[in-house]
């Protein structure tokens, strides 16, 4: 029999938000790398003063590829996306600070600055190198920021912002954008039990969060949100001999669906790869734009977003394309397979069913506990899971 708060949450799980709601915990988990809060002083060197804009304009062109949506993870609300910068001068230019601001009818307040050595950490140009105080942007260069905001003790998530550039005696802005893209769904979780890491989660030192790739034709992240879901028991992924599949504790786990949905793909028949060890790795299949994810299933979850379920078990994979599913029903096992190195589930949401061609989004979980760094556990309601410590579903 389903009781009331089963009942809720059923009915909760698929449900889209079109805004953030606020997060049941009161206890704040520590911020992923590249993430920094809000209406706080980052660098003690960050601009304090804007700069009148030149004239002629400054030849920079400032602009937010994928605009991002506010949720919910560790007592925060966060904003997660980029700038593209991209030089149209013929002299370089020194990129020496970066204010974010809620751009209002009124004014803008500042919401976050960046310059120093956290700024330098968080410019990538394209095509390599450094950009630093000895480095500008040269001419006809681009570079990208990550930017992560997260919005604490209560601050409001602006609904524009508006972003600000700082330059050797002059400023460039860019246009504003919104903070609510798309509703933010909220899903049951695609693993069940105890023991689970919540692994390469929005952290911008892992390889996630910057996966800048060009597939069909664009520079996208399709992998802005991804997760990779791993068991850890007495501290270790595995027990015994790690070049045996079998020995991971994720290997042949059960996934779910996350949500009432119509898979659109489902693949199976690609073996599992040999684990990585001090050996080194090599993958069972070359690597293709075909067998990069192995065995998969996505599911149309509506509203234009996909979920993608990746790295899967060969011969596990139960659903077929057309089908039907509800949310928690059984779709596949982990495994290894594709560009896989030890087993895991490999999860994102997309706008798009292909696992590259398609930019990340958020979501949020329905419910879960999280164990912090402290060793104390604390029950999370609709936010999404962050990476380092042990999560039970």
């Amino acid at each position: 029999m389903i009781g009331p708060a089963s009942l809720y949450l059923a009915l909760l799980a698929g449900f889209a938000l079109s805004f953030p709601v606020p997060a049941a915990a009161t206890e704040t988990l520590p911020l992923p790398a590249g993430c920094g809060v809000a209406y706080s002083v980052v660098s003690a060197d960050a601009p304090a003063t804007a700069v009148a804009p030149a004239f002629p304009p400054v030849q920079l062109d400032i602009r937010t590829p994928f605009e991002p949506s506010s949720f919910n993870a560790g007592g925060y609300s966060y904003l997660v996306y980029e700038l593209q910068l991209l030089n149209h001068s013929e002299d370089a230019l020194a990129i020496n600070g970066i204010d974010v601001l809620a751009a209002t009818a009124s004014d803008d307040e500042l919401v976050f600055s960046l310059a120093g050595e956290r700024l330098h950490d968080q410019l990538n140009p394209i095509g390599g190198g450094t950009l630093d105080d000895a480095h500008p942007l040269g001419a006809g260069r681009s570079a990208t920021v990550y930017l992560c905001l997260a919005f604490g003790d209560g601050a409001q998530v602006p609904s524009r912002l508006r972003h600000r550039v700082h330059l050797h005696g002059a400023t460039a802005e860019g246009p504003p954008i919104g903070s609510r893209h798309n509703a933010v769904k909220v899903l049951a979780s695609p693993v069940l039990g105890n023991h689970w890491l919540a692994d390469n989660g929005l952290a911008l030192d892992r390889h996630h969060r910057p996966g800048l790739f060009v597939a069909g034709g664009a520079a996208q992240i399709s992998r802005r949100y991804a997760i990779d879901w791993k068991q850890r028991i007495d501290g270790k992924v595995q027990s015994g001999d790690p070049l045996d599949v079998r020995t991971y504790h994720a290997y042949a786990q059960p996934v779910f669906a996350v949500a009432d949905a119509v898979v659109v793909q489902a693949r199976d028949g690609l073996p599992d790869n040999v684990p990585r060890t001090s050996a080194g790795f090599t993958p069972a299949l070359p690597l293709s734009m075909e067998t990069l994810a192995g065995n998969t299933v996505v599911l149309d979850l509506g509203d234009g977003q996909y979920a993608h379920y990746a790295h899967l078990q060969p011969g596990s994979v139960i659903v077929a394309p057309g089908q039907r599913v509800r949310s928690g029903e059984l779709l596949a096992r982990i495994g290894n397979s594709g560009d896989a190195r030890w087993p895991h589930l490999h999860f994102q949401v997309t706008t798009g069913p292909d696992i590259m061609d398609s930019e990340g989004v958020p979501f949020v979980i329905n419910q879960f506990r999280a164990k912090g760094a402290d060793g104390n556990w604390t029950d999370r309601r609709l936010e999404f899971p962050l990476g380092g410590d042990e999560v039970d579903l």
